[in-house]
């Protein structure tokens, strides 16, 4: 017999314990099936493709976690559940370009709430950096407590307010979001396809 035939039989009986890395992948960038918060586990919904509309040009891939997949972007965004995006980007994004974007996004889908938002916008943004290839913002809803703003892997704060969180997600999930197919892919869709630019710096 081989002496290698034992070490292949121990590796393949660890393998097969330890089962294939369940996970979902977008162009290229994989994210897993579950994550988990404080309040417990949390299901991947979907991924969507953000893409600069001009060129096709990807910035970041982004992730939606809930307690229970739904296609209806209503039910998510008034279920009053944990939820978790993550935002993994495929280039260098300035803080100055995410201010603006997160500006420009509660106009389109809160414009109502404005006034009563402004000093949470004017948090959340002092929290805001530029960002390279590969790295992540993290925005988790926890009930009673607000919105955790994680900035790659540094918690950064809370901004509270329930109204906050749903206006929050909406950017995303609401009317007028960045963009239609991103959207359609965190409610379960197809994520995008591989935009112009992806792999560049």
């Amino acid at each position: 017999m081989s002496r290698s035939l034992p070490v292949v039989l121990a590796v393949a009986i660890i393998v097969w314990h330890v089962g294939p890395v369940s996970g979902k992948s977008c162009v290229g960038v994989v994210f897993p099936e579950e994550t988990s918060v404080q309040t417990g586990p949390l299901m991947l919904n979907g991924l969507g493709l953000r893409e600069r509309a001009l060129f096709r040009i990807g910035v970041y891939v982004a992730a939606l976690y809930v307690t229970q997949k739904s296609t209806d972007a209503n039910a998510i965004l008034t279920s009053h559940t944990p939820k978790q995006l993550v935002l993994r980007f495929l280039r260098t994004v300035e803080g100055a370009d995410l201010k603006q974007a997160w500006e420009e996004g509660f106009a389109d889908n809160a414009k109502a709430q404005l006034p009563v938002l402004k000093e949470r916008i004017e948090q959340l943004n002092g929290w805001m950096v530029t960002l390279k290839r590969g790295q992540e913002l993290t925005f988790t809803y926890k009930p009673g407590v607000g919105l955790e703003v994680d900035v790659n892997g540094t918690v950064q704060g809370t901004v509270e307010g329930e109204d906050f969180a749903t206006a929050f997600f909406a950017l995303w999930l609401g009317a007028k979001p960045p963009d239609r197919s991103l959207k359609a892919g965190l409610l379960g869709g197809d994520c995008g396809g591989t935009p112009r630019g992806f792999g560049r710096r």
